[in-house]
Order: C-alpha cells, then sequence, then structure tokens
C-alpha cells in the first residue's frame, strides 16, 4: 500500500510530506483548494505525462517520491522490476521517484535506480487504481473484466491453459510434419535423381585421399621412370654389384678361418650384402608403387572430378558425401512413412482439441454462471446509490475460434444500461462522471476480495448526491477498505465521516503567492471539517451537533 508521499514544488504545493495507513482515509477541502494536484502528483510517479506546466512558478525542477510497503508483493511487481533489473529485497518498501525540469523532461527512479517510464506505467496497474471523472483504467477497461470474472468464479483457468499447450503443441508438430511431407513430395523427383547419380559413383568415406594419394604416386612414377630403370638395371644381372658382392661373400666364407682379419671382412661383407638387399627389395617396391600407368590414373582422375563435382553440387565435402545419401534415402523414406505418421499426428491433434474444448467450455459454463450470480450481486447495490433505474450485465461471449487460446475461448466484458429500455454498452460510454464512480463502486463491492490494485483512490465519487445515497456510498467505501488501502477525495461529509483518517487541502494566499498545503487531523479538527461541511462558510453549533452525530454513528 501507499505508506508516503513528498512533493516539492507541484504548482501550489512547496512542500509536502504525507504519511498513509490502512483503512480509508478521506480527503476534504474546499472546492479550488488543490485536490487535483495531490492526484497530479500522484500520477507522476505512475507514470503520466510529465508536463513541465506542473513545475512550481519560479522553480527550476519538481520532484515527487512515493514510498508503497507490502506485507506479499502484488502480482507482476517482482517480474516487472527483474526484467528492468531493479534489486528489490524481501520486505524492502519500494520508492518511486520522478523529477520533472521546467524547461521540459523528467527522469525516473525506481529505489535510487533510474529506470524509464514505461516501467512506472507497468507498475501503475498493480499499485494504485484510481477511479474518477476521467477512469479509463481499472474496471473501466474490458482487458481486466475476464480475469476478474475468473477470481469471482474460482475457475480452474489453470486447467484450460494446459489443455491449450498441449493442444497448440499437438497442432504446431502436424503443421510442421505437413509442411515437411510436402515439400519432400515436391522434391521427390530431384531427390530420386540426385540419389541415383550418388548411387552410381557410390562414394566411400576416406576415398578422395586414397585416390589423390595414388594419382600423385603415378605422378611421380611418370617423372622418374628413367632414373629407376637405370637403377634397376645396376642391379639386375650376374655382372651387377650386389651379384658380385654375394659372390666375393661365398669365396671369403670359405677362406675366413685361415686369419682372424679374414672373417672380420667377411661379417662386414656380410652386412653389404644384406643392406644392398635391403636397398634392391625398396627399389623394386618403389618402382612398383610408382608405376605409371595411364590407364589407372585417367580412371583416377575421373573418379576424383566425379566425386568433386558432386560434393560442389550437393555442397559439401567429399567425405561427407555417404552421409548425403543416407539422408536422401532417409527423406525418400519419409515420405512413404509420412501418412502413416500424419495420421497419428493428425489423431492426437483431435484428442487434444477435443480436450481443450472440453475444459473451454466448462470454463465458459462456469464463467456464464458467475457472471449472473455477479449482476445480481451488483443489482443489490446500484438502488442505496442512486442507481436503481440502471442495470449491469456481464456479458461473457464465444470468440470465433481463431481467436481461443490458453484463457478459453470467451469475451468478456461488464455491461451497463443507465435508462430502462436503454441497450446495453460498455461502462465509460454511458455513465456520466458520477454514475460511473458509482457503478465502479457497486462492482468493487460485488466483487470483493476478488483483485485489484494494492491502493484504491476514489475522485469525488459522492459528487451530485446527498443524504442516504451519500451514506451509502461511505459505508460501502468503508467496507472495501477494510483490511486494505482505499482514499477517497469528497465533498460529502457522510463520506468523510466514515475514514479512518481525514486530510484537510487547504489553499492560502499571502500577498502574490499562494500556497496549498494538507493536514492530518485530529477528532476535533474532523469534528470542525465535518461540520464546515455540512454548514458551509459559517460553522454553526447546529453543524458541529450534526457532525458529532456523524462521527458517532460509523
Amino acid at each position: 500500500m501507499l505508506t508516503s508521499l513528498s512533493i516539492r514544488n507541484i504548482v501550489l504545493i512547496e512542500a509536502l510530506d504525507l504519511s498513509f495507513g490502512q483503512g480509508l482515509g478521506v480527503l476534504t477541502g474546499e472546492t479550488g483548494a488543490g485536490k487535483s494536484i495531490l492526484l497530479d502528483a500522484l500520477g507522476l510517479v505512475l507514470g503520466a505525462r510529465a508536463d513541465s506546466g506542473l513545475v512550481r512558478a519560479g522553480e527550476e525542477q519538481a520532484s515527487v517520491a512515493a514510498t508503497f510497503e507490502f506485507a506479499a508483493m502484488p502480482g507482476g511487481i517482482a517480474e516487472a522490476l527483474a526484467e528492468a533489473e531493479v534489486d528489490l529485497e524481501p520486505g524492502e518498501p519500494l520508492i518511486i521517484r520522478r523529477r520533472v525540469k521546467a524547461d521540459g523532461g523528467s527522469k525516473a527512479f525506481v529505489n535510487d535506480q533510474p529506470v524509464g517510464v514505461a516501467l512506472l506505467r507497468q507498475l501503475a496497474g498493480a499499485l494504485v487504481e484510481l477511479h474518477g471523472q476521467h477512469d479509463d483504467r481499472g474496471l473501466v477497461n474490458p482487458k481486466g473484466h475476464r480475469d476478474l470474472l475468473d477470481r469471482y468464479a474460482a475457475a480452474d483457468v489453470a486447467a484450460v491453459s494446459s489443455a491449450w499447450q498441449t493442444w497448440h503443441g499437438a497442432r504446431r508438430e502436424l503443421d510442421e510434419v505437413r509442411a515437411g511431407i510436402a515439400q519432400a513430395k515436391a522434391d521427390q523427383d530431384l531427390l530420386l535423381a540426385h540419389l541415383a547419380e550418388l548411387s552410381a559413383i557410390e562414394p566411400q568415406a576416406g576415398e578422395e585421399e586414397t585416390l589423390a594419394g595414388a594419382r600423385s604416386d603415378m605422378q611421380k612414377g611418370e617423372k622418374l621412370a628413367g632414373d629407376l630403370e637405370e637403377l634397376r638395371l645396376v642391379w639386375d644381372g650376374s655382372d651387377a654389384p650386389l651379384a658380385r658382392l654375394r659372390s666375393a661373400a661365398r669365396k671369403l666364407d670359405r677362406i675366413a678361418p685361415e686369419h682372424p682379419l679374414l672373417a672380420e671382412a667377411l661379417a662386414a661383407l656380410d652386412r653389404a650384402v644384406i643392406e644392398a638387399g635391403e636397398a634392391e627389395e625398396k627399389l623394386e617396391a618403389a618402382a612398383e608403387a610408382l608405376t605409371h600407368d595411364p590407364l589407372e590414373l585417367d580412371r583416377i582422375e575421373t573418379r576424383l572430378f566425379e566425386l568433386r563435382a558432386l560434393a560442389r553440387k550437393h555442397g559439401c565435402q567429399v567425405d561427407d558425401l555417404p552421409e548425403v545419401m543416407r539422408s536422401l534415402r532417409a527423406k525418400l523414406d519419409a515420405i512413404e512413412q509420412g501418412d502413416a505418421d500424419l495420421a497419428d499426428l493428425e489423431k492426437a491433434a483431435a484428442t487434444a482439441g477435443a480436450a481443450y474444448r472440453k475444459a473451454a467450455e466448462a470454463l465458459h459454463a462456469a464463467r456464464v454462471k458467475a457472471g449472473a450470480l455477479l449482476d445480481k450481486a451488483v443489482a443489490a447495490e446500484l438502488a442505496p446509490l442512486k442507481l436503481d433505474a440502471a442495470r449491469f450485465q456481464t456479458s461473457v461471449s464465444v470468440l470465433d475460434e481463431d481467436r481461443w487460446g490458453p484463457s478459453g475461448m470467451d469475451a468478456v466484458e461488464f455491461l451497463i444500461a443507465t435508462n430502462p429500455g436503454a441497450d446495453f454498452a460498455p461502462l465509460n460510454k454511458i455513465a456520466s462522471g458520477g454514475e460511473l464512480s458509482r457503478f465502479i463502486l457497486a462492482l468493487k463491492v460485488a466483487l470483493a476480495e476478488q483483485g485489484g490494485a494494492a491502493t484504491v483512490i476514489f475522485d469525488e465519487i459522492d459528487r451530485g448526491v446527498g443524504g442516504a445515497v451519500a451514506s451509502a456510498i461511505g459505508e460501502r467505501l468503508a467496507r472495501l477498505a477494510d483490511g486494505g488501502q482505499l482514499l477517497a477525495v469528497t465533498h460529502s461529509p457522510q463520506v468523510a465521516a466514515r475514514g479512518r483518517t481525514h486530510y484537510l487541502i487547504a489553499k492560502a494566499s499571502s500577498g502574490t503567492v499562494t500556497k496549498t498545503s494538507v493536514a492530518r487531523l485530529d477528532a476535533e479538527g474532523r469534528q470542525e471539517e465535518i461540520a464546515r461541511m455540512l454548514s458551509g462558510a459559517e460553522v454553526t453549533p447546529e453543524a458541529r451537533a450534526q457532525a458529532d452525530r456523524l462521527l458517532e454513528g460509523v
């Protein structure tokens, strides 16, 4: 709830610090004393347009700070603050400040952190609900009517939301599969052609590297063919060096026992024969590997060209072509399997749709039933508020299927007819300012604990009424304020007498300077102010006695 309001240099208010508590607080004062200035100042911290005309004459800037404290954080505030990266510890008050410069422009702060004005507007709906002559939010706005009716009906909207998510998910999956199958069928001929082309070549993983290596060897063999042939002639034949080494080794083997040096010479010669033999084997292997076969080289180069061309065509690496083949086969298999899968998905979507419709229809029935009860509850409040000719109706209409959603299939709006035989219409289209405020009061009373902002303000709800109607308004305001916080700007002594706290707004002039002040009244001050409201400019003993009776009767 709103616990304090600090105003500096707003129009006629030079400096003002107010504290507020629970229950019904009333604000009174003569016409033109500046009650609207208080509401304008509060509007600034709730995101209203920053008009430089609000800055007190002669001052460079004006400021307003409002402090809100909660036993439990109202819904939506914590999420909005977290999204804006504003820190607020549990139990910590929420302090909103707004500065307005005389030359234009403004700045906003939440708990001393600079924020955009959009955040203030986002928070406003959960902080303060203002009903007055130009009410266009709160209960007047049909956007919130469905939620209010659901809370009044204690409706199980969560079950409908869950059924909607299931149905929506099933439809989305069905649409995706349908689109995939349709696209696959449209591409089927192309898929078959691509697969046939790849199947004809049958690419293998790692094949490019193997072919490229073989081609490189053959190309090197072509260059080295002459040298290899000369080397082969060195090793071949009986007169070749290796043959002579072997012959020498055999001869030396016969005489080696005759002297140690001969044995050592034989060992060295054997090693030379072994090394020369290994060299011969490697030369033969190299010659075989580097064999230049023009036909095989042409085959390898043709294969490489085809593989690389296909890789470019499919936008992949050569080694990825086998996976491309598998993907093509899978797509073609999916086309064949698609109709069966589609049938299963259509069945699942139909089942989910039927479950959603059943839940939404049950919610619709609950809304219609609760709407009828709410209509009766509001009707019972209208006559005491001098609206006995008026009628209230909760309109629950089924939307077109393409507008159904997690909140069901209904549009809900509160309608009124102010005269017998008149058509029902939205609240703010028919009712005058005073009538609208009283309609809202009747609706608030009927809805009782069904939600709303932490602080409710009624601005001159008693305009144009008096006597018993004013007493009825005061009684209902006090009832609404029980356990919460409600502020009422009033000209009615019957309403003022119901207040738990009473604030007097007064305007005083000194020379050319005019100031507005607000004072919290004690018991004696309350009696005097209510007596003034009863009698006018001159407070009579009779008025004071009547004020006492009003105060004693509450």
